[in-house]
């Protein structure tokens, strides 16, 4: 089978790509000493967990229960949760605990810390407890308490001591990498980040904790950090498939970008140089994350079927179910006749691939080797 007879839109893998993405971050990890857990949130796929994971430890980020029972189903054990746990889904937690999962989840508030050291004293006899790490904010502003403030030890002290519950050590994640404009920048906020996570590691064990676990990690910082000293491992995701956003902040080169997703051109407007194509808000997403780092990148940059770049030509604007394409020069209608495919390199692969339950991975050509399965929801 091949990409020009299936139907669209579809996301389409480059096996070749996704392994040469899978060695850099291994190489990172090794070279800053620390062990890499990727994060499956954005390709959410056994099949490149199982690349991603070749060669390391073994465990793995999630950022959904849905996405941890898919992947315990396919063998992987070791999961950190890395998104605080409503303390309704505790149960869930502790069910796949049951099943075989060592699960390691985050809190960062007395009450969710309280809320799950009564679930886990009420769980009966487990295999073994249920791990926990307190989210530190290191600039994000997302979730995290402060590494200085006093709720970090409370949290702490509250998730030590209890049958079925363990503390594992503290969490942080530096979001705002995303909003530098070089490398040097992307650098700084990783020894931000860095240094956030060992200053708390540092406050629990001076309180007499336990803090096996430093956790830090993101594909900006884990590619660009220059030490990670005091870290115990890395949670970067984005790196295995690669949008325009990370071209675009530095942390990978046009040509490793793995996924992109499969379009027909459905209309040709040449009074206004634009053409349709089968891929729209909901194909492609919204997102404009890469529109920082450049004019002509819309919704999504054009590559012809075969995955080379059609140059100037990108998705201005998206309704739901059409993708709108023009050029600063007049668009090339003879070559993208209706009915033609093309590729559309997206500016946010997490949010893009979310709209997709499968991948048709090709090897350097538009044959379909394999068609890989993904998981969704929560």
């Amino acid at each position: 089978m091949d990409l020009s007879e299936i139907r669209t839109p579809a996301l389409v893998l480059e096996l070749g790509r996704l392994r040469e993405n899978a060695s850099f971050m291994a190489r990172r990890a090794r070279d800053l000493r620390v062990n890499l857990r990727p994060h499956l949130k954005t390709a959410k796929s056994a099949h490149v967990a199982r690349l991603a994971t070749q060669g390391q430890f073994g465990g793995i980020t999630v950022s959904t229960l849905a996405e941890a029972a898919y992947f315990l189903k396919h063998g992987f054990v070791d999961m950190t949760l890395a998104v605080e746990l409503p303390p309704t889904r505790a149960a869930d937690v502790i069910d796949l605990t049951r099943l075989g999962a060592r699960m390691t989840v985050l809190v960062d508030s007395p009450d969710s810390a309280a809320a799950l050291r009564a679930a886990c004293a009420g769980a009966g006899d487990l295999a073994w407890p249920v791990g926990a790490l307190v989210e530190v904010d290191c600039g994000d502003s997302r979730g995290g308490v402060p590494p200085d403030s006093a709720a970090l030890i409370i949290i702490a002290k509250l998730m030590h001591g209890t049958d079925n519950l363990r503390l594992a050590g503290v969490l942080t994640h530096a979001g705002h990498s995303y909003g530098c404009r070089n490398a040097d920048e992307i650098a700084d906020v990783a020894e931000q980040e860095r240094a956030t996570a060992v200053h708390a590691a540092k406050r629990l064990r001076e309180a007499g904790l336990p803090c096996e676990t430093v956790s830090v990690g993101s594909t900006p910082t884990a590619t660009h950090a220059r030490s990670l000293e005091g870290v115990t491992e890395m949670r970067p995701g984005v790196y295995l498939l690669g949008d325009l956003d990370q071209v675009g902040l530095g942390s990978m080169p046009p040509g490793h970008v793995a996924c992109t997703v499969l379009a027909t051109v459905i209309g040709h407007y040449p009074e206004r140089n634009t053409l349709l194509i089968d891929a729209g808000g909901l194909a492609l997403s919204k997102d404009t994350s890469a529109q920082r780092h450049g004019r002509h990148v819309g919704y999504g940059t054009l590559c012809d079927l075969a995955g080379a770049p059609l140059d100037g030509l990108y998705v201005h604007r998206t309704n739901q179910e059409h993708g709108h394409v023009t050029s600063e020069s007049p668009l090339p209608y003879e070559r993208l006749r209706i009915g033609s495919r093309v590729r559309v390199m997206p500016n946010h692969i997490c949010m893009t691939a979310a709209a997709y339950n499968q991948y048709q991975v090709v090897d350097g050509g538009t044959e379909i080797v394999a068609q890989w399965d993904r998981v969704n929801g929560w």
